[in-house]
């Protein structure tokens, strides 16, 4: 199959997650709404209602039902799939450390979105953020196209026999779950053949019984979690591999981290998720008005691509991070600024700011970005910069 033999299509995020779903020939779906995620789980439906899709829909009564039906179908052996935001992924927190305990493959789709109370439906990544450390691998999308291509990429990851973690996708609600742009999905010849149905997981068997999930002692639990430590920096690896195997079958590949006129800049903005757009016309507006600046997006969050973002940043003389979630309490107060701050910030001699900005899908601008981009210009050689978080947009500030 060639490329000029697939259709673009104009979808949404939303809809280019179903599509990957049916091209991966996902088994088993569980089906719970919540806005902006609800129009995947619908699509999904549809397509298994018109026989695109030979899967079992589970209808549930909650988030935390979802996860947990999945994990039974996982431990039975099936490719398995779910979405959801917002309350609703917190509300499954709790079996989501099941999944990756259990080193189970499975795949769901998150639709960022803010955190109540006070209650938001709009976007932010206040719900990504507090499931972080839950011990599955990460990717933050930034269009329908790589909604489309990191789910399909997702299970291949997943099933890795070396990682056997599970893996979300992530977007921005409603700005790009409701947004339709063109796409070109693959096909599920090529989906396949990039991430081909293997059974490399341990699964509940009758003909070869096997325990799972059970009690363990103190003795040996320290072993299991430390294996999960060993799975994600092969997952890492693995990421790295899958981005040169996604060019080759798809044509497409994103790196773990995107740049934008970085080579020869002296301050940038690091931003994820839908704002990368802007980003970049804000670079090149800042670099109109003189200030040479440069950008970079984080694609993949868990596990951190820190190689990637240390070699990009060298020469660059302070990094503006663009926060869309609060760690409370915490200097910066930014949680990938804090973790930057913690991993590279000193050991590339620079100056990095914390910016919070867009909570409960407040809207930033391209000027709003080339604002802070040439603003990072003040900070220059500011050393302790970073304890200090600019909560940019905030009314009566």
């Amino acid at each position: 199959m060639t490329l000029a033999s697939t259709r673009v299509k104009v979808a949404t995020a939303n809809e280019a997650a179903a599509e990957a779903v049916k091209d991966v020939d996902v088994d088993v779906v569980a089906i719970y709404p919540i806005t902006p995620q609800t129009t995947v789980v619908e699509k999904i439906a549809e397509f298994v209602a018109n026989g695109d899709l030979d899967a079992e829909l589970i209808y549930v009564e909650s988030e935390h039902s979802a996860m947990s039906a999945l994990i039974g179908a996982s431990a039975c052996g099936a490719r398995a799939f779910t979405s959801t935001s917002s309350q609703g992924l917190i509300y499954m927190h709790e079996v989501l450390h099941i999944a990756s305990g259990m080193r189970l493959p499975l795949v769901m789709c998150v639709a960022m979105r803010a955190l109540s109370a006070p209650i938001s439906i709009w976007n932010d990544h206040s719900d990504l953020m507090s499931v972080r450390d839950s011990g599955w691998v990460i990717y933050v999308a930034s269009s329908a196209q790589e909604v489309y291509d990191t789910t399909v990429m997702a299970y291949r990851l997943a099933e890795d026999p070396e990682v056997l973690l599970p893996v979300m996708v992530a977007y921005d609600g409603f700005i790009a779950s409701h947004t339709a742009e063109p796409f070109e999905p693959a096909g599920r010849e090529r989906a396949l053949e990039l991430s081909p149905k293997r059974r490399t997981w341990s699964r509940l068997d009758p003909d070869s019984p096997i325990t799972m999930g059970t009690i363990t002692s103190p003795e040996y639990y320290y072993e299991f979690k430390y294996q999960q430590v060993v799975a994600m920096e092969k997952a890492l690896e693995k990421a790295r591999e899958l981005e040169r195997a996604a060019q080759r079958v798809l044509g497409r590949s994103y790196g773990l981290i995107e740049t934008y006129k970085i080579e020869d800049a002296d301050v940038a903005l690091l931003v994820m998720g839908s704002y990368w757009d802007n980003a970049r016309l804000a670079v090149d507006e800042a670099r109109r008005r003189g200030t040479r600046a440069g950008a970079l997006r984080l694609r993949l969050y868990r596990p951190f691509p820190l190689e990637e973002l240390e070699r990009a940043l060298r020469g660059v003389s302070v990094l503006g991070v663009v926060d869309r979630a609060i760690s409370y309490g915490a200097r910066p107060s930014g949680p990938i600024a804090l973790e930057i701050a913690a991993s590279i910030g000193r050991r590339l001699d620079l100056s990095l700011v914390s910016i919070v900005a867009g909570l409960g899908q407040r809207t930033v601008t391209v000027e709003d970005l080339t604002e802070l981009a040439v603003s990072l210009e003040n900070a220059r050689g500011a050393r302790d910069a970073h304890l200090v978080t600019r909560f940019y947009g905030v009314r009566g500030l």
